[in-house]
């Protein structure tokens, strides 16, 4: 083959003439081996990789494009391909296969050691390694790990955290070439092998399907791809089976508990591509089997996953054994135990709170419903008060860290989130509280159970002590619970539950054009929108995309921070309708970070699955994290970003947090976030984008929701047409539910069912 010209014949991976010259059959592939001296590009959510390498008996650097599962200077590569001549980046070698293998020279190991690869050892660490133990470094590390601490400045703990690193990398690397050799992208390759460990390629030949089951971040058609490379049929009932279970899984994740017969049929035969009756068989195979369960839910035959099917019976049933008896404490007269609270709290309380105070105090179980400002807060303050005089002992709680610190703030009494009252086990990711070993209180109080989804419920009512009263706060017209259910709403449509309703709108709170214009859109009208200078409620009208963004940066870094004396990264959130879009939170995230924390900490900056983190970031925990006890939709603020041991550092609520840079998938930027991250939390000053761009997610409850999240100060940017849209979309989105009708059921067996109130 014809070398390029004006260039020296090479040996073996030379180049030749550029690929798919006119006339020119097709260039046979050739081999190319040498070590890698720069890594120019590596992506590890796809493995796609940009080499600078150095060959046998050449001066210049080669360019070297393909895919690896994982690769470091230093190491050698061995690759199959063809030369190209690129137009933008000249001559290079492009590999159709790419293998990597530790590096054998002296030089190249203390450039692989020195790369960053593995936690704890840097250029200096790694030249000392190298100086004393030569290329047998890699065997010493293995085999004779004693022997590190022959090194200047390695003691005990740091060998050990040598040896786990130089383990851990070896066998996640072992895991990211098999899935990379079957198609796989490599960003999960760590997540997987935290959940199968060691078994982790044996469990994925067994059952690929295990994926989207267990792993979070794998779906269906990731493990689909690796089912159909390992060889399974697209019509193989293990895939049937997967699929029908799939499509359940993300009906979940839309809040349904089940789904109509008809719908998961058609969802699962559009995903799985083959004949419907198969899919039939499929399903009628697993009802009989008891993989799925057949049961109504509003008037329609639904199939349920049988896990999330007996948690919604076992809630509407402890629901209603909570609901019997007598509270557990004495008769108390309410003529005088009001007036008493009211003089030791200095409270005047109005009639429709009396009324209401009046019936908590004689109900086990009770749901306090109402929107802002009707005095939901003043009335269980109130209830603990005279309930602590009578010898009381109350556990207050939230779904969230910030409500359950609202909570707390209100009532002057501790309040925790569910998952630390309940004490997360981080081994198994349950709880440790339940019937065994059930809550030491004699009153619950949960509020923002409008966040509850049915797991949830169910742990909470599982270590509610039998005896105990449970007093449940939540407003039904915000958005419903991320996961799966509609507690709170079906609770009180069941009708076999003892609720008050809260209406009344006190004077302080009806001084806040905030309160006035979420009621008016929780009552279907537009919120007040005149301009009013001293307001606490703005809208800012703006019809052009791009112009409502560059307003929103303007009003979130300088006019709220000028007017307010806010500060813009803590005390400022951008809510937003959905993720995507110019006025979306993703975008809307990169601009704010941009513009509050311009080239926040220079080389500290780590990018990592497609965002970079900087110190001084506002993110966002997006899944549950039990090891590190932070859950989906916690604040947090980046503090230390350490290149060295590969790790970011994330301060919640004075917490500080270690995540390493594999882990970053669990954090998003938080400057800008969606209102549905954002229940049950409140801030400072809120600002709201609103367009027609937005339009599958403008609605009154969302639009309800967002307002209420605002305490001193709400923006709404952008349309009025879009305000509009969202103030008369009044129908939620159906949830396929059973709790409802279970309380329902029960009620209608039990003649004595408690009566709602309505004050």
């Amino acid at each position: 083959m014809d070398p390029p010209p004006q260039q020296t014949p090479l040996p073996l991976g030379a180049p030749g003439a550029p690929a798919g010259s006119r006339g020119a059959a097709p260039a046979e592939a050739e081999q190319l081996s040498g070590v890698v001296e720069r890594v120019t590009f590596h992506s590890e959510e796809t493995g796609f990789c940009v080499l600078r390498m150095k060959l046998p008996r050449r001066r210049e650097l080669a360019t070297l494009v393909g895919r690896a599962a994982s690769v470091s200077p230093g190491e050698h590569v061995s690759a199959e391909g063809r030369w190209v001549q690129d137009r933008q980046h000249g001559l290079q070698f492009r590999a159709e296969a790419l293998r990597v293998s530790t590096p054998a020279s002296e030089a190249g190991i203390e450039r692989y050691l020195g790369s960053g690869l593995i936690r704890g050892i840097g250029p200096e660490l790694a030249r000392r390694l190298v100086a004393s133990f030569g290329q047998a470094v890699f065997d010493v590390i293995e085999n004779e790990p004693a022997r590190l601490r022959e090194v200047a400045g390695v003691g005990e703990v740091r060998a050990a955290r040598l040896v786990a690193a130089w383990a851990d990398q070896k066998r996640v690397r072992e895991i990211m070439v098999f899935l990379h050799t079957h198609g796989v992208g490599t960003s999960r390759a760590v997540r997987i092998y935290k959940t199968y460990g060691e078994e982790a390629i044996e469990k994925i030949r067994e059952d690929p399907y295990c994926l989207a089951r267990d792993v979070w971040g794998i779906g269906f058609a990731t493990a689909d791809a690796l089912a159909e490379r390992l060889g399974i049929e697209k019509t193989a009932a293990a895939r049937l089976r997967a699929g029908l279970r799939f499509v359940l899984g993300e009906a979940l994740s839309e809040g349904h508990c089940g789904l109509p017969g008809e719908e998961l049929l058609a969802r699962a035969t559009r995903v799985l591509g083959v004949e419907r009756a198969l899919v039939e068989a499929a399903l009628a195979g697993e009802l009989a089997a008891g993989a799925l369960v057949r049961d109504s839910a509003g008037g329609e035959s639904c199939a349920f996953l049988p896990h999330l099917y007996g948690l919604e019976r076992g809630a509407a049933a402890r629901l209603r054994e909570l609901a019997v008896g007598r509270p557990p404490w004495p008769a108390i007269d309410a003529e005088r135990a009001l007036p008493w609270v009211e003089e030791r709290l200095g409270l005047h309380l109005a009639e429709s709170q009396r009324r209401a105070l009046a019936t908590a105090l004689r109900s086990k179980l009770l749901i306090l419903t109402g929107g802002p400002g009707v005095g939901k807060t003043t009335l269980v303050q109130a209830l603990l008060e005279i309930l602590a005089a009578k010898g009381v002992q109350s556990a207050l709680a939230a779904p969230t860290g910030r409500a359950a610190k609202r909570l707390s703030e209100a009532t002057g009494r501790e309040a925790r989130t569910l998952h630390r009252l309940l004490e997360v086990d981080p081994r198994s990711g349950g709880f440790k509280r339940g019937e065994r070993h059930p809550l030491a209180c004699d009153l619950a109080v949960v509020d923002e159970v409008s966040m509850l989804d049915v797991p949830l419920l169910a742990a909470l009512l599982r270590a509610v002590p039998v005896h105990a009263a449970l007093v449940l706060i939540g407003d039904p017209d915000q958005l419903p619970a991320v996961g799966p259910g509609q507690v709170l709403a079906d609770a009180i449509g069941s009708g076999a539950l003892p609720v008050v309703r809260l209406h009344e709108v006190f004077r302080q709170a009806s001084a806040s054009r905030i309160v006035r214009s979420a009621h008016r859109v929780r009552e279907g009208r537009m919120p007040e929108l005149e301009p009013e200078p001293d307001a606490d409620f703005h809208f800012v009208r703006v019809d052009d995309p791009e112009e409502a963004a560059r307003r929103l940066l303007t009003v979130v870094k300088d006019r709220i921070p000028e007017r307010f004396g806010l500060d813009p990264i803590r005390d400022v959130q951008v809510l937003c309708p959905m993720r995507r879009g110019s006025l979306g939170a993703r975008q809307l995230n990169l601009e704010l970070q941009a513009a509050l924390n311009p080239g926040g900490g220079g080389e500290e900056r780590v990018e990592r699955f497609g965002q970079a983190f900087a110190p001084g970031d506002k993110v966002m925990q997006v899944e549950n994290d039990y090891e590190k006890d932070v859950y989906n939709g916690d604040l947090g603020f980046v503090g230390r970003i350490d290149p060295l041991e590969r790790e970011l550092v994330v301060e919640f609520d004075g917490r500080r947090v270690p995540y390493a840079f594999e882990d970053l998938d669990q954090l998003v930027l938080a400057y800008a976030t969606t209102v549905h991250k954002a229940q049950g939390s409140e801030y400072p000053a809120v600002v709201i984008p609103i367009h027609t761009q937005h339009y599958p997610m403008l609605k009154r409850n969302l639009l309800y929701t967002a307002i209420t999240r605002g305490r001193r100060l709400v923006v709404l940017i952008g349309q009025r047409r879009a305000l509009g849209i969202a103030v008369r979309s009044h129908e939620a989105e159906r949830r396929w539910t059973r709790l409802g009708d279970w309380l329902a059921q029960a009620a209608q067996g039990s003649p004595g069912s408690p009566p709602a109130a309505s004050t």
